[in-house]
Formats: structure tokens, sequence, C-alpha cells
């Protein structure tokens, strides 16, 4: 099996307002911020960032919890879950109408890539708990293409959750007047009949942002098949990759061509 490391990544500290986080950064051309998801900066998401690079992109992969480059396992998965449910600080795991306050961290971030790679802007993937971050980002006037993989805060218990977007309406009508004036768009994708990611949410991204809001949902049986259940990381831990032509793999394809119309022809 191909091992994907973060040797071949520069890493420097970025801090800012008050929060000091390790970011791995690799490649030439627009940027592109990739948020991990649970259990932390997972090889696989390594890989997901190695294709941005390939495609022509700066990939930046901030570490926010667990442990760069440490391998999924579920012990791994539930330790960092319940660590990070420690971090009330910086993540809100309930809040259904705020963003989490690492958010602030991530914008600025945001801006130093733009800052760096220069171009139309700077793309943002959130993945699992970070997936709605990408939208709280979007206020940030250097974020011109968000994407939002299996956005799963807040914690969908009870109906308002749900449905929630994990945003203030500040942010929200703030992300909506820049689809508009801007020509801009959102992409979300999760696996249908994921009970981390439920159809309510999706139903209010398509009521709150109508034609400017992608949704790709796929089947679950799409999944890798042997990964855990139920199928829930498109990109990373239930994507196919043996299947060139399978719809995870489409998934992804989707991802990078979207990134490439919103950040310019200068990636390949």
């Amino acid at each position: 099996m191909q091992s994907f490391s973060l040797d071949r990544y520069n890493c420097f500290e970025f801090q800012h307002g008050g929060w000091t986080r390790a970011v791995f950064k690799r490649g030439a051309g627009p940027a592109v911020i990739v948020i991990h998801e649970l259990p932390g900066l997972h090889p696989l998401v390594v890989r997901f960032g190695d294709r941005l690079v390939d495609a022509g992109f700066t990939c930046y992969l901030p570490s926010l919890f667990g442990h760069p480059g440490r391998p999924v396992s579920s012990a791994y998965a539930l330790s960092s879950f319940a660590s990070t449910l420690c971090l009330r600080r910086e993540f809100s795991f309930w809040a259904a109408d705020r963003s989490s306050p690492i958010v602030d961290w991530l914008r600025a971030l945001a801006r130093k890539a733009h800052e760096d790679c220069r171009g139309n802007g700077v793309g943002a993937i959130g993945m699992c708990l970070t997936g709605n971050f990408a939208l709280a980002m979007t206020t940030e006037p250097s974020v011109v293409a968000p994407v939002l993989a299996e956005p799963s805060l807040p914690l969908p218990l009870g109906a308002a959750r749900r449905a929630a977007l994990g945003a203030s309406p500040e942010e929200i009508a703030c992300v909506k007047e820049r689809l508009a004036n801007e020509d801009l768009s959102i992409l979300g994708l999760r696996f249908k009949d994921d009970p981390y990611v439920p159809q309510e949410r999706f139903d209010a991204l398509r009521r709150t942002f109508g034609d400017r809001f992608e949704a790709i949902e796929l089947d679950p049986q799409s999944a890798k098949q042997d990964a855990p259940k139920p199928a829930h990381s498109v990109l990373t831990i239930h994507l196919r990759d043996d299947d060139p032509r399978g719809e995870t793999r489409m998934a992804e394809a989707r991802v990078i061509e979207f990134f490439k119309e919103r950040l310019g022809q200068s990636a390949v």
C-alpha cells in the first residue's frame, strides 16, 4: 500500500488571535487550505493534498488537533474526538447559529496564503468536524472557492441542529452577498444516509444559497467497502482509490476542477 507522508511538506508555525498551530505547505500556484477531519492530519488527508499539488496548487495543511501524519485507527479516532471535545474555546460542537472561534485563525491563514501565492484568491475545504469551517471562512475576501466535505457540525442532535449550518446569521448574510456580487459558489459533498450529515443540512444549504450551492451526494455503496461504517469521508477514508471512474474518484475530480475554475488558469 502506498504511503502518503508529510516529509515533502515544509512546516511552519502560524500564530493569530492567541492560537498557534503547525501548518504544512507544499506546491506552487494558487493556494488551497485543506482543513483535516477526525482524528487529525492523517495520511489520507495528505493524499488529497498531494493530488492538489499535482494539479498545480499550493496546498496548506493546518494541524488543528491530533498527531500530524499518524494513521487512522479506531482507538486513535476515539481518543482524538475526546480530546477535541475539551477544546471548547476553539470549537463549537453544539451551537447552531455561530461558527467555531478557530475560524478566525483560519481566515487569517487564508489572508497569508493569498499574500504568499497571489492569484484570484484562496480555496478552502473543510472535512467532517471542520466541514462547515469553509462556509464561515468565506466572509474573508480572499476565500473564493469554499468546499464543504461532509459538514458534521453542529452535531446533529435535535431537529434544529440537523438543519443548522454552524454559522451566524451575519456570516451567512455576508456569504450570500459575496456569492451574488462576485459570482461565486459553494460545493458540498456527502454520502446519502450519512447520520453525521443529515439530509436536512443539505436541504438548508439549498434553501439558503439556491443555485449557488452545488451538492454532490453519493450512494454509500460507492464507498470503500472495507472501510469503517457508515460511509462518511468522501475524499479520504471512504474514497475508492482503485476505481478511477467510480463515484468517489469522480467527486474528487470535481473538487479539483472546482478549484481550477475559481482560482485561475495558473493551475495546470
